[in-house]
C-alpha cells in the first residue's frame, strides 16, 4: 500500500491523466513514458549543476583562507615589530620622566621642609597670642554674667514676693468662703451621720440576736437528736426481748401439747374422761393475750417514734433552712455595717480636712482664677478619664495612683497648697467611692 501510494503521489505531482495502478505495474499512455524520460533527464541535469556549484564554491572558499591566512601572519609580524620599536621608545621617555621627577620631588621637598618649619613656629606665636586674649575676655564675661544673675535673682524675688502676697490674700478670701460653705454642709452630713450611727446600733443588735438565735437552734437540734438515738436504742431492745419472751412461750406450749400427746397415746382410754388441764390452758391463753398486747403496743411506739422520727428531721431542716437564711442575713448586715463604718470614716475625715481649712490663717499659693495652658488641660483631661477607668494592678502596685503622683510632681502641683486640678481630681475620685458604696 506504501509503494502504492507513493507512485499515486509522483505522478499526481509530475501532472500525468490517464494512466492506471495495477497490483505490481502502472499501466501508462503513449507518448507519457517519453514525457517521464525528459522530466528525470531535467532533474539529473538540475542535480549535476549544484553539485559542480557546491565543488567550485569549496575550492574557492578554501583558496580564499589560505590566503587570508598568509596576510594575518604577514601583518602580525609587521605589527610587532612596530610594537617592539615603539615599546621601546616608550620605555626609554619613561625612565626620563621618572629620573627628572625624582630630582624635582627633591628640591620641592627640601623646600617645603624650611616654609613648614617656619610656618609652625609663627603659628605657634599666633596662637598663643590669640588663646591669651580670648582667656582675658572669657574671664571678664564670666565675671559681668555672676554679676547681672544676682542683680536679676533680687529683681525676682521681690517681684516673686509681692505676687504671692497678692495671691495670697485673694486665696485666702476666697477659700474662706468656700470653706464656710462646706462647714454648712458638714454640719447636715453630721447630722445624718448621727441617724447612721442609730441605724448601725440597730443593725449590731439585730445580728447579735440572730447569731445567738442561731446557736440556741443549734444546740436544740443536738439535744433532739440524741434523745431520738436514745429513744430508738431503747424501743429497739424492748423490742428484742419481747421477741425472745414470745418464742419462749411458743416453746412451753409446744413441748406441753407434745407431752399431753404422749401421755394419751400411753394410757389407754377406757372412758372418754377429760385430760386437758384447764387451769393450764387458761393461763397460756391470758399469757398469750398479754404477749399479744405487748406485741400491738409496741408496734404502736415504733410507729409513733417513726412519726416523731419524721417530725423532728422536717423540724431540723426548717431549722437548718432559717439558720441559713439567718447566716445570709447576717452576712448582707455585716456588709452593710461595714459600708456604713467607711462611709462613717469617710464624713469624719472629710469633717477634719474642712475644719483644718477652715482654720487655717496661712497664705497659699496660685491664683484659681488663672486659667491652665492648653496643654496642661488635655493633659488634666487625659488623667480625668484614666481615674474613671478601671485599669488595675501591676506587680501588685496601682496603677492609676502612679500615673496621678508622677503627673502631679511633672506639673509641680505639689508646689501649691490646693490648685484647680487638685479639686478635680479630689471630686471625681469621691464621686467614684460613692457609686462603688
Amino acid at each position: 500500500m506504501d509503494e502504492v501510494y507513493a507512485c499515486k503521489r509522483l505522478l499526481e505531482k509530475v501532472g500525468l491523466q490517464g494512466y492506471q495502478i495495477g497490483k505490481t505495474k502502472v499501466f501508462l499512455r503513449a507518448g507519457q513514458m517519453a514525457e517521464l524520460d525528459a522530466r528525470r533527464t531535467e532533474i539529473l541535469g538540475r542535480s549535476a549543476s549544484v553539485i559542480q556549484r557546491k565543488i567550485r564554491s569549496y575550492m574557492a572558499r578554501k583558496s580564499f583562507f589560505l590566503l587570508r591566512l598568509s596576510a594575518l601572519h604577514i601583518q602580525s609580524v609587521c605589527r610587532g615589530e612596530l610594537a617592539r620599536q615603539v615599546y621601546e621608545n616608550m620605555r626609554r621617555e619613561s625612565s626620563c620622566l621618572i629620573i627628572q621627577r625624582d630630582f624635582r620631588m627633591h628640591l620641592a621637598r627640601k623646600a617645603y621642609k624650611e616654609l613648614c618649619s617656619s610656618a609652625v613656629s609663627i603659628q605657634a606665636v599666633m596662637r598663643g597670642m590669640a588663646v591669651r586674649d580670648e582667656l582675658r575676655f572669657r574671664r571678664k564675661t564670666r565675671a559681668a554674667i555672676i554679676i547681672q544673675t544676682h542683680c536679676r535673682k533680687y529683681l525676682a524675688r521681690l517681684h516673686y514676693v509681692k505676687l504671692k502676697k497678692a495671691a495670697v490674700t485673694t486665696q485666702c478670701a476666697w477659700r474662706g468662703k468656700v470653706a464656710r460653705g462646706e462647714l454648712r454642709k458638714l454640719k447636715m452630713a453630721a447630722r445624718e451621720t448621727g441617724a447612721l450611727q442609730a441605724a448601725k446600733n440597730k443593725l449590731e443588735k439585730q445580728v447579735e440576736e440572730l447569731t445567738w438565735r442561731l446557736q440556741l437552734e443549734k444546740r436544740m437540734r443536738a439535744d433532739i437528736e440524741e434523745a431520738k438515738t436514745q429513744e430508738n436504742s431503747k424501743l429497739q431492745s424492748a423490742l428484742q426481748e419481747m421477741q425472745l419472751q414470745f418464742k419462749e412461750t411458743k416453746e412451753m406450749l409446744m413441748m406441753e401439747r407434745e407431752a399431753a400427746k404422749k401421755a394419751a397415746e400411753k394410757v389407754p382410754v377406757i372412758h372418754e374422761v377429760p385430760v386437758i388441764d384447764h387451769a393450764l390452758v387458761d393461763k397460756i391463753t391470758v399469757e398469750n393475750e398479754k404477749l399479744k398486747a405487748l406485741v400491738s403496743s409496741l408496734e404502736k411506739k415504733i410507729g409513733d417514734t417513726e412519726k416523731k422520727y419524721e417530725e423532728t428531721t422536717k423540724m431540723s431542716e426548717e431549722r437548718l433552712k432559717q439558720a441559713l437564711e439567718a447566716e445570709s442575713k447576717i452576712i448582707q448586715l455585716k456588709t452593710s455595717m461595714q459600708r456604713l463604718e467607711e462611709k462613717m470614716s469617710d464624713m469624719e475625715s472629710e469633717n477634719q480636712i474642712l475644719r483644718q481649712q477652715s482654720l487655717l490663717t496661712e497664705p497659699t499659693k496660685q491664683l484659681s482664677e488663672n486659667p491652665l495652658p492648653s496643654v496642661i488641660k488635655e493633659n488634666v483631661d487625659v488623667l480625668i478619664n484614666c481615674i474613671m477607668k478601671d485599669i488595675g494592678f501591676s506587680q501588685g502596685k496601682p496603677v492609676a495612683a502612679f500615673t496621678i503622683y508622677k503627673c502631679l510632681l511633672h506639673w509641680k502641683s505639689f508646689e501649691a497648697e490646693r490648685t484647680s486640678v487638685f479639686d478635680r481630681l479630689i471630686q471625681m475620685i469621691g464621686s467614684a467611692i460613692e457609686v462603688i458604696g
